[in-house]
């Protein structure tokens, strides 16, 4: 579908175009409605006071602080003036709902939090006639608090603790919070010593100067790396084919000896046995036969290994020539290793959005009176209640389609790049005019791909929430039946990932819509499929190393600086951090590292399918990818000669072989 009465065009050109035309027009119409419905839901948020509740907090009878209320029908206490009551306090601040995650307490507006503590009535007078703040419920008058009946239930638990507003939120919270020492056990449930966790806690809070060296260190280690992969990816390719084939080697070896020291163990012991012991007659020849069995299915495998390896030797050399192009890549395109740094910092605003919004939505809705407390809450009911469930699947949509978006862009540069013959003539930032493109034409396409991963995700994560719901309740064919669907899910999603980072290259390419995109990714990828094949296992395979080298040497600088720093005693804590953020960012850099391999395959199958190198046909293709195309047709070029030798030797025989006598004319 284009725009502005353009139409898609039907001859492949399989290069860059410079007359582009919009793609999937409506499906970007329909994902800008579909934004504008998630803003919506916002403006419901403030509208209907739901923002409102939970920046200023709002009371147990349904008063908002800091603001003049509205009388709630059926609601006594309710519309009162708290605009001089700005703070929320609760009686209870310690009793707390772990499940729910919330406090059950009643709460109030007051005009200031306790900064002391109280220990007796009289201080709740005393504070309440000194700074006009009464800490019990609004019928209660402050100077009679000593001796009303009611204070039992409507005053504050004694002691009650100090505490201070919260720095926006405006809830009176405990200075001291040991009182939520069971929440933290809920959360941290690994923890049983509480000494342990504060020594923890204490280790991160000394070492934190070290902690942000240590992630600098991880961040410059993953550039480094997608730098210098192109000088050592020959060394990681072929040590890691060395090591499957030994590893196989090896481990068929050890099960034949286990098997043959089975055997003949056994026919040693056979002799002693008697008919009592009949049963451990049985299960020796049946852990025999099980040894067989895992011998012979380890040969089978470690042969048809040997022969994929014999085969497929020459794309292995194909993935070396792609990670020393992609190296190119990045010397010619630095700002692609900002392309991290961009795509997470739009993930975390959206996400700090999505968030809020969610905030937002569980004090909007109408005032319902919990049953078993009798305090008042806000919820969404009828069709409102819906809100979070359109809410929950703009969270999974707009984030693959901030993700979608940053592929589509590698794409366009990359494809830019090796689509230019000279590349002293590339643009000056192909990474900006890729973005540029990307708005300008191919928003929709981005938005369409995005939500078939959409369709696959939600239900993969339904199934996982049912399980975790049901962990322990469900039967084990259930169980299992909940398990297959959720990692048969997982791999179509995977496909459709790659399938997807294909089609965006190939609108890159080709300024075609994404179904168009991807059929012809499609047919491009399965003529090549051995090829596919061995990029993603080789490829995957060295990248994830990277990903393991990056961290190790990150986790080995952490050991020698926490052990260098001897003024705290735990330091375990600190290089989980660094570990997990290093992990973290190594993955980051690493994926695009692979997205453009990827994209580079997928253009160099395209330049070896449509030119050979004549004059008009010229390949677009980079030195080394070059070199392993006239090493590939040498191969070919002396196979060939080898099977016309064999035929012309086969044909001189024939016609060198005696007749058979009797068969001359007389």
């Amino acid at each position: 579908m284009g725009c502005c009465g353009s139409t898609e065009r039907t001859k492949r050109e399989w290069r860059p175009l410079e007359d582009r035309s919009c793609t999937d027009l409506p499906w970007f119409l329909l994902f800008t409605v579909f934004c504008v419905g998630m803003g919506s839901i916002c403006g419901f948020t403030i509208v209907t006071g739901g923002a409102a509740r939970l920046v200023f907090g709002y009371d147990s009878y349904g008063n908002t602080c800091g603001q003049r209320n509205e009388q709630i029908e059926g609601v006594r206490l309710s519309g009162l003036d708290h605009r001089d009551r700005k703070f929320v306090f609760f009686l209870d601040p310690c009793n707390i709902d772990i499940v729910q995650r919330k406090i059950k307490s009643m709460a109030l507006c007051v005009s200031l939090c306790p900064p002391e503590e109280l220990k007796t009535y009289q201080d709740l007078k005393r504070f309440a006639m000194v700074n006009g703040s009464e800490l019990c419920s609004y019928e209660l008058a402050g100077h009679k608090y000593p001796g009303l009946p009611e204070r039992f239930s409507k005053c504050p638990k004694l002691p009650v603790p100090p505490s201070k507003p919260l720095p926006v939120f405006n809830r009176c919270t405990p200075v001291d919070i040991s009182c939520y020492a069971k929440f933290a056990e809920a959360v941290v449930t690994f923890v049983g010593d509480n000494s342990v966790l504060h020594r923890l806690i204490a280790g991160v809070a000394a070492s934190k100067e070290i902690i942000i060296g240590l992630c600098v260190l991880a961040l410059v280690l993953s550039m480094l790396l997608m730098v210098i992969i192109r000088y050592i990816s020959a060394v990681l390719v072929w040590i890691l084919t060395s090591l499957v084939v030994l590893g196989s080697l090896a481990g068929t070896s050890v099960l034949w000896w286990l098997y043959i020291d089975h055997r003949l163990y056994g026919n040693d012991t056979t002799v002693k046995i008697t008919k009592e012991v009949k049963d451990e007659v049985e299960v020796r020849r049946d852990s025999g036969q099980a040894l067989l069995v895992y011998a012979i299915a380890a040969t089978v495998f470690t042969i048809i290994l040997l022969l994929l390896m014999l085969f497929m030797r020459k794309r292995v050399a194909l993935t070396i020539a792609l990670f020393h192009v992609a190296g190119k890549v990045f010397l010619h395109l630095p700002l692609l290793t900002l392309q991290p740094f961009v795509t997470f910092l739009a993930l975390l605003l959206f996400w700090i959005y999505w968030i809020l919004v969610l905030l937002f939505l569980g004090t909007s809705g109408n005032p319902v009176q919990n049953e078993e407390t009798g305090l008042t809450e806000f919820r969404l009911t009828g069709p409102l209640q819906y809100l979070t469930w359109y809410h929950a699947v703009g969270l999974v949509w707009i984030s693959e389609f901030i993700l979608a978006c940053q592929q589509m862009t590698v794409a366009g540069a990359v494809v830019t790049y090796y689509f230019t013959r000279d590349k002293t003539r590339l643009p000056v930032t192909p990474i900006l005019s890729s973005v540029l493109r990307l708005v300008r034409y191919h928003l929709g396409t981005v938005a369409k791909g995005s939500f078939i991963i959409t369709l696959v995700k939600i239900p993969r994560l339904v199934l996982m929430y049912i399980h975790n719901q049901l962990k322990g309740k469900e039967n084990a064919c259930a169980r299992c039946l909940l398990k297959t669907c959720i990692c048969c899910l997982w791999c179509l999603e995977k496909c459709l990932n790659y399938l997807n980072q294909n089609a965006y290259a190939a609108t890159a390419i080709n300024s075609t819509s994404f179904c168009t995109s991807a059929r012809d990714a499609f047919v491009i990828l399965v003529e090549n499929a051995l090829r596919v094949a061995t990029i993603n296992a080789v490829g995957d395979f060295v990248l994830f190393l990277g990903k393991i080298l990056i961290v190790t040497s990150t986790a080995f600088a952490g050991v020698l600086l926490l052990n260098y720093q001897r003024d705290y005693a735990e330091w375990l804590l600190p290089l989980i951090i660094v570990c997990l953020f290093a992990f973290l960012v190594a993955h980051c850099f690493l994926s695009i590292f692979e997205i453009v391999v990827d994209v580079l395959f997928l253009c160099f199958a395209i330049d070896t399918k449509y030119n050979d190198g004549t004059p008009g046909k010229e390949f677009f293709m980079d030195k080394a990818l070059m070199e392993f195309v006239e090493s590939s047709r040498r191969l070919e070029r002396a196979v060939e000669r080898g099977r016309s030798r064999v035929k012309e030797a086969v044909s001189e025989g024939a016609e060198m072989k005696p007749m058979a006598p009797g068969t001359s004319s007389a």
